[in-house]
């Protein structure tokens, strides 16, 4: 039986559609003109996506000290107990060496890897790295995704969709949702996905594989660790948990900085102010952009008159004791979405970093923080979108009339479209409209010669001569609309497989029904239609 996420025997091209970004519908001006260089944003980032862009990012890291030991026995004490295969283990060394970068991605530890664009943002750094690998071969390049698993929001972490359905972990601990335990709630939920998987080829392997990593007691940041290295291993990905003691302690100067100047803050408002003048701002941060962690609570650290205080926790310090509090407990502090970027760019020796739209556009305010504290900007690279469309699906798409690029679109302008071209009957009055103007425009040289203050009275009646034939126009659409019926359903049916709630698949879907079917062949055929520096959204059939 041929897996039919096999790509190793077909033509890429044919297999897949790459459309703009812009075209799509779904992203926003920023994104589009992000990725179309549009010079409103040239002096919001440092480096242009482009292998000139590279060579730049990695001679500006060149004379940046990155403490390799320290990230190289971190990650080497974080991944006992796991076994990390050869290419890993050549990844992980490769990185005491000053020629050696990291390509990375970032994500929150969503249970069960979330929606589709957790695994498309992994895949993406690992196609770069290696892509790289052959285009600068004097360097060495690591795929890296740094688990951002001190976020605190449950409620978008804690669910999938499977099927259309929501399941939701239906659990009571709070905090940070990577130091959360598995617990029974957990458990019930990954029965519940075994039930609707199980049937299908790999169904079985993937329900294991999840039981396995998900064991009770197991904290979901270790959970994840072992589902991410199970899926993406074989590529030598590397995982960074940076919620470890001795990573923070060689951020303790910035932290340190912000604690007594609270430059950040500063120095985003400054860049907002600019950014603003042609886009919506993302992320304006606080006066003090640090969290405090303390057992199961993850809570804003904010400034008073005499010091420091976490008030929900009922905890006070003055500005030496919150210093103290540093230096001894370096893991109790937390950078939020202002300094964390700065954070992974301080322990990785990283040149270019891959997000979805809306961490580009807060990572887009971000370059004066990092300039405040000397550390080196990456290259923004905004990480693959898919579209994975079945070809019985293309087909019926074909059979309709329309290409599968043309469902971007809304399920009425599709219809309509179909409707026009479909009936016997001409639906437009666009010709009788522009009679109807003529008509007017004759009336009113006739009535200008007459009396002038007629003319405003001759606009009105035209206006409304105008907006009764669109009206017109619409009924004769619905009336005709009523003998497609069938159509209308297929239209509505094709919608509701590709733009899951009327969004893109990637931002709704969950990977365990595709992994289900095609198992390791799925992320092999994914990774063979992943770009590396092209700005594409691609259309993929299978």
């Amino acid at each position: 039986m041929v897996n039919q996420f096999d790509s190793s025997h077909h033509n890429l091209k044919q297999q897949s559609t790459a459309v703009s970004y812009q075209s799509t519908g779904f992203f926003s001006t920023l994104v589009a003109d992000y990725v179309s260089g549009n010079e409103n944003l040239r002096k919001f980032y440092k480096h242009p996506v482009s292998i000139d862009g590279i060579k730049e990012s990695i001679a500006a890291r060149k004379k940046y000290q990155t403490n390799r030991k320290l990230l190289v026995a971190s990650l080497t004490k974080q991944y006992e107990g796991i076994s990390l295969n050869a290419l890993q283990n050549k990844n992980l060394q490769s990185l005491l060496s000053e020629d050696t970068f990291t390509i990375t991605t970032a994500h929150q530890p969503n249970i069960f890897t979330g929606p589709l664009y957790f695994i498309y943002k992994i895949l993406h750094a690992i196609k770069l790295a290696d892509e790289l690998k052959l285009q600068l071969p004097s360097y060495s390049f690591v795929p890296v995704y740094y688990m951002g698993s001190e976020d605190a929001d449950l409620d978008e972490l804690g669910y999938i969709y499977l099927n259309g359905e929501k399941k939701v972990w239906q659990t009571k601990q709070t905090g940070a949702v990577g130091r959360m335990q598995v617990d029974k709630a957990l458990l019930q939920l990954i029965e519940s996905i075994k039930g609707e998987i199980g049937i299908h080829p790999h169904g079985e392997e993937l329900a294991d594989i999840l039981s396995n990593c998900y064991q009770l007691g197991n904290t979901i940041q270790q959970a994840t660790l072992e589902l991410v290295n199970h899926l993406f291993a074989e590529y030598g990905l590397l995982v960074v948990i940076p919620d470890n003691a001795a990573l923070k302690q060689s951020f303790n100067e910035v932290v340190k900085k912000e604690l007594i100047e609270q430059f950040s803050n500063k120095e985003v408002t400054t860049t907002i102010t600019e950014l603003s003048k042609h886009y919506k701002a993302q992320a304006g941060g606080r006066a003090l952009n640090l969290f405090y962690l303390f057992e199961d609570k993850r809570e804003r650290i904010e400034s008073v008159s005499n010091g420091f205080t976490v008030i929900s926790l009922n905890k006070e310090w003055t500005l030496e004791e919150m210093l103290l509090e540093l230096q001894q407990y370096p893991e109790r502090f937390s950078a939020n979405v202002i300094l964390r970027g700065v954070f992974q760019e301080t322990i990785l020796p990283n040149i270019a970093f891959i997000g979805g739209g809306g961490e580009l556009a807060y990572w887009l305010e971000l370059k004066k923080v990092f300039e405040a504290v000397q550390v080196p900007f990456p290259m923004l690279v905004l990480r693959n979108s898919f579209l994975l469309a079945k070809t019985s699906i293309s087909e019926r798409i074909n059979k309709l009339g329309f290409k599968t690029t043309d469902f971007f679109a809304d399920e009425t302008t599709l219809i309509n479209e179909l409707v026009k071209r479909k009936s016997g009957i001409h639906l437009s009055l666009e010709k009788e409209l522009g009679v109807m103007n003529e008509l007017y425009d004759n009336i009113k040289n006739t009535a200008s010669s007459i009396d002038a203050t007629l003319l405003m009275h001759i606009d009105a009646l035209q206006k409304n001569t105008a907006k009764r034939i669109s009206e017109l126009e619409k009924k004769m659409l619905r009336a005709e609309k009523r003998k497609f019926g069938d159509e209308q359903h297929q239209i509505a049916a094709v919608k509701s497989i590709l733009f899951p709630k009327g969004n893109l698949q990637e931002r709704i879907d969950n990977f365990a029904p595709f992994y289900a079917i095609g198992g390791k062949e799925w992320i092999a055929f994914l990774y063979n239609h992943t770009f590396a520096l092209e700005q594409l959204f691609r259309i993929v059939y299978y």
